[in-house]
């Protein structure tokens, strides 16, 4: 128990206080009295019993799982006293004043309970992972929310959740809370399981078994209906009904009476119940733009890191909390950027990466952006896109004769005999010889042609306390030499050579070092940008010198090769590009399982690019394609078990050489599947000049697949030949196995 007082946001004792709307704690939240009514009235559920189609209606937890993921003494605490058990919590009491409470609450915990097959389990928390979560908890923005005294208490974790459910929620929050404002914070497994044992913290075990009794379960049904719990929860398919039409609602009644007598007590401040009384009268109208925009932020929390119109921001007592790897750059290395004009800034496609993938151009930040879903914050880009507007600068591509004189003069400008830009930014994944900024090459594919032009001219107006020089101060070009020192030719000049992607020259002066990396009596894994997988590859070495590429962009084994592992130039935030040292053999990239209609139905390919189509065609894929990778694992051995979803089916991916004698030099790869329900997908295994020598054996020039029997399904015609697995998956857990094996 020694351990306990070393998790500081923990050992609060819980006392009831008003349900926490995390934005409203802000001293620069931004919104108005009845503004902040109206999102308390969103945040609380209101419009689960008070139907508006003016408020978006919040839905509460998932509790199809409850029973496996939550402690049932927690449970039914929590049901008979929410407030007492879980201080700032938004779940209303709905048994105050009954005196069957405690009746009630066991009965709806043997009901929930029974919903699922399997038990919770407390587990035990090591000593090893629980100052790394609490290092990891600070670091990555956790704080932010959960800051001693203020925010979302979580003082009530350690009777609520196991280690193992509660890892399992960090890693995927959004499963279990669809609606919540817990958000993904990209973390791997292992990750989630230090935080998690940090947060539980060491304790003894008091579990005992908990067996519902059928009894118990009919009464606790019935309840489930009479308290409308499904009003706010999923559950079975059980629908809830609306109370009470909005226009009845009235002010000093109900839930928004100091001590409600029937309806749902939320332990409101005077202050909120204030505030949603001035909302009432116009709550039927629906919001502008920017209204929405506000109220978004303020719901999840965003302007506890960014800015925007002025509300929102690090707070002194915060900052200590955001790092970078690169202070060089100042605060806007460490402090997120603003929100302000970000519909104008980002091309539409690369601000629904931000959002919903986790993309990320600032490795050097330490705070990580948070993924509420597309479900929640969808609407976000199409209303940034239409409020935020800039005059509209065109920067047209060059004509052909034209192309080599904006290319010379871009390659100029950027390198060390012009403007010097790469003294602070990485190119192309190379390091800068000094400070190590935002990666220019994206900046085709992700700033909008207006914004771009308009920054560059005056770069400390749209991001204020920035290092970056004006080298067109007032408009007027630094560099005469260049372009006959006309300022639109030079801004046209550099947009045309980003627009060339990873074609573009280095520019002089840029840092390449490289390195070899070698595998000794371990496996080794190593992570960066590679022509053969792709911006987000996974290089994996054996002993013995079999090594393959992950590319975890679209979730594809990429390549294998025997020999040495893989060459590195380092790029500067302890990834780089890397090659590897043998010849590989290429595999495809593209999307691996995907749910085809039809058997002859084409496979959905990765957009092509090239310096003369530069714009990608299809900017969601794969995620519109069901692919969500989410991390890895390594054992004992520091083998990786790639983690990903197709659809809602969860991938588990581990590949491992030299375990079969059968093989000479390959893989077995074997792939584990859990299926919310029995579905099938198919499996892109293999392409190319491919030959079937066996029902279970196919064979390209240069590799040979055996694969699980009917399964298979060969099509095409000569090099363009195509390998499908057909997987008919059932409900829960299956898996198959693939044998690779070189023929060079």
């Amino acid at each position: 128990m020694r351990y306990a007082a070393t998790i500081l946001l923990m050992v609060t004792i819980c006392v009831e206080a008003a349900p926490t709307v995390l934005g409203l704690q802000h001293a620069q939240h931004g919104l108005s009295e009845p503004q902040k009514g109206r999102l308390l009235f969103s945040e609380l559920r209101c419009a689960s019993c008070h139907a508006t189609e003016a408020v978006k209606q919040k839905k509460g937890p998932d509790l199809s799982l409850v029973g496996s993921r939550l402690n049932p003494d927690f449970i039914q605490r929590f049901i008979a006293s929410p407030h007492s058990v879980d201080s700032g919590t938004q779940m209303p009491d709905l048994l105050e004043g009954n005196p069957k409470r405690n009746e009630i609450a066991e009965a709806l915990t043997h009901f929930l309970v029974s919903r699922t097959e399997n038990s919770f389990i407390e587990g035990v928390v090591k000593q090893s992972e629980v100052d790394p979560g609490k290092k990891l908890f600070e670091k990555i923005g956790c704080v932010n929310c959960h800051m001693p005294g203020k925010g979302v208490q979580l003082s009530h974790l350690p009777s609520k959740y196991g280690v193992d459910s509660l890892s399992e929620f960090l890693f995927q929050p959004l499963h279990a809370r669809p609606s919540g404002r817990m958000p993904d914070m990209n973390l791997t497994r292992e990750e989630a399981k230090s935080i998690a044992s940090y947060l539980i913290g060491f304790k003894a075990v008091r579990l005992s078994e908990f067996k519902p009794v059928a009894a118990k379960v009919a009464a606790g049904r019935k309840y489930f209906g009479q308290l409308n719990c499904a009003s706010c929860h999923e559950l079975d398919g059980l629908k809830g009904s609306p109370s009470l039409a909005l226009e009845k609602l009235r002010p000093d009644r109900g839930c928004l009476s100091a001590k409600p007598k029937v309806a749902p007590h939320f332990h409101l401040s005077q202050k909120q119940r204030g505030v949603i009384n001035q909302a009432l009268p116009a709550l039927g109208d629906p919001l502008g733009d920017k209204e929405q925009i506000h109220q978004s932020l303020a719901a999840f929390n965003c302007i506890v890191c960014h800015t925007r119109d002025g509300a929102g921001g690090v707070s002194n007592a915060m900052f200590q909390y955001f790092g970078t790897d690169e202070d060089g750059l100042g605060n806007p290395a460490r402090i997120p950027p603003t929100l302000d004009g970000v519909g104008a800034k980002l091309k539409p496609e690369w601000l629904r990466k931000v959002l919903f993938d986790a993309e990320n151009v600032r490795p050097y930040m330490h705070t990580r952006m948070p993924q509420f879903g597309e479900a929640n914050l969808g609407h976000l880009p199409g209303l940034f896109e239409k409020v935020d507007q800039l005059p509209k600068v065109e920067l047209p591509e060059p004509k052909r004769n034209d192309r080599r004189k904006y290319r010379d003069g871009g390659h100029l400008l950027l390198g060390d005999k012009g403007l010097n830009c790469i003294a602070c930014h990485n190119f192309n994944g190379k390091a800068s010889p000094g400070l190590k900024g935002v990666d220019l090459l994206n900046s085709f594919e992700r700033l909008q042609s207006s914004w771009f032009v308009h920054f560059m001219k005056n770069p400390q107006k749209y991001r204020p306390g920035i290092v970056m020089p004006n080298f067109w101060p007032g408009g007027d070009a630094v560099r005469k030499d260049v372009l006959e020192g006309d300022t639109d030719e030079q801004m046209r000049a550099l947009w045309y050579y980003f627009s060339l992607g990873r074609s573009a020259r280095d520019p002089s002066g840029i840092r390449s070092v490289g390195t070899d990396l070698k595998v000794a009596d371990r496996v080794r894994v190593y992570r960066g940008r590679s022509r053969i997988a792709g911006y987000r590859g996974i290089a994996v070495g054996f002993p013995g010198g079999m090594s393959y590429a992950f590319n975890a962009e679209y979730g594809s084994l990429s390549g294998l090769w025997k020999g040495d592992f893989v060459s590195v130039g380092w790029g500067g935030q302890g990834a780089g590009n890397f090659n590897p040292r043998g010849r590989p053999i290429e595999l495809a990239q593209d999307v691996a399982f995907y749910r085809l209609e039809k058997e002859d139905d084409s496979w959905p390919l990765r957009p092509r690019m090239d310096k003369d189509n530069p714009v990608n065609p299809d900017p969601l894929y794969p995620r519109n394609r069901g692919y969500q990778f989410k991390g890895y694992r390594l054992d004992k051995n520091g083998v990786p078990t790639f983690i990903y979803q197709t659809g809602e089916v969860e991938v588990k991916d581990t590949s491992v050489a030299g375990v079969a004698k059968v093989i000479r030099d390959g893989l077995v790869r074997k792939i584990q599947f859990t299926a919310p329900k029995p579905e099938t997908v198919y499996f892109r295994a293999l392409t190319g000049k491919l030959q079937q020598r066996s029902g279970t054996e196919f064979t390209s020039d240069e590799v040979k697949l055996q694969v699980p029997e009917g399964t298979a399904l060969l099509r095409g015609e000569g090099e363009a030949r195509e390998l499908l697995l057909k997987l008919k998956l059932p409900k829960g857990k299956s898996g198959i196995q693939i044998r690779y094996e070189l023929l060079r």
